[in-house]
């Protein structure tokens, strides 16, 4: 993996979330606008969804991003950006798999669990993985063979340049060390479902006392990863490119994102985008 197409995730994730933050944190953004938006029909939803800040941002993150990305040989495909179709995306044997803003319920609630995740992929596989937490100034990145990283109170890269080594220097290696006596599971706070449910009632029964942490978008998966919790299972919708920086994070620490029901992990750039179910956890021996 070339140290620059890294550092280019790298440098793309903090620029978008600087984009992010300037809608987010503008006094004039008007985030009741969803809210009208759902509650107006005799206003224009198109209208009102243009001008939310969620699209804006959302918008402005992209570009930033993919202003980044076309500077690589790879193509992008993003939530955001024009969807190709299969007949093209499958010969594809690499490519950034990006959502410049994921977590738009945490947004909105202005809670700032929303991350931008930006993947690259190949042969199927997410080899290297970003995701940024602009609220919280926190980075993760991991590539393949060189292991899975948190970097802290970081807004940006210095001008002329940072190599991959440096960053690596400046933070800490997944997972973190975490005395606890105790396991812990991942829950989405707005995807609860019966079936999530019942497999949180069989952990309790395997390991008697089970601590249930929540939280948004992308930031689940690197919970695992940390080394904070021990496992997140997710039986409701996601679309591939909510998971595959998230992915690529979890298998550098040693971890995988598993087919619910299965030993095969998820795979990438598949024809239809949405995953199925899965579950993070640590690496099973075979």
């Amino acid at each position: 993996m070339e140290q620059k197409y890294v550092m280019a995730a790298i440098d793309a994730a903090l620029k978008a979330g600087e984009k992010i933050l300037s809608i987010y944190e503008d006094p004039k953004s008007d985030f009741e606008i969803e809210r009208k938006a759902d509650n107006s029909p005799s206003v224009s939803y198109t209208h009102l969804r243009a001008h939310s800040p969620l699209t804006i941002a959302d918008r402005k993150a992209h570009e930033a991003i993919v202003a980044i990305l076309n500077e690589t040989p790879f193509p992008v495909l993003s939530e955001e950006g024009k969807h190709m179709d299969y007949a093209v995306r499958r010969d594809w044997d690499t490519l950034w798999i990006v959502d410049p803003l994921d977590g738009t319920k945490e947004f909105i609630k202005r809670n700032g669990e929303f991350t931008v995740n930006i993947a690259l992929v190949k042969n199927a596989v997410p080899v290297m993985g970003v995701i940024y937490v602009p609220v919280k100034k926190e980075l993760y990145f991991a590539v393949e063979g060189t292991g899975a990283y948190k970097c802290s109170g970081i807004v940006g890269l210095e001008d002329g340049g940072v190599t991959l080594q440096q960053m690596i220097g400046k933070s800490e290696r997944m997972p973190l060390a975490d005395a606890r006596d105790h396991f812990i599971a991942v829950a989405s706070r707005s995807h609860l479902t019966p079936e999530t449910e019942t497999y949180i009632a069989d952990l309790k029964k395997k390991h008697g006392s089970v601590e249930l942490i929540s939280s948004g978008s992308s930031i689940k998966i690197c919970l695992v990863a940390e080394g904070k919790a021990d496992v997140y299972p997710r039986f409701a919708p996601t679309m591939e490119w909510d998971t595959a920086a998230g992915h690529a994070i979890a298998r550098a620490a040693g971890m995988e994102v598993y087919q619910a029901g299965k030993e095969e992990p998820l795979r990438y750039n598949k024809e239809d985008l949405l995953n199925p179910w899965f579950i993070v956890e640590a690496k099973r021996e075979h």
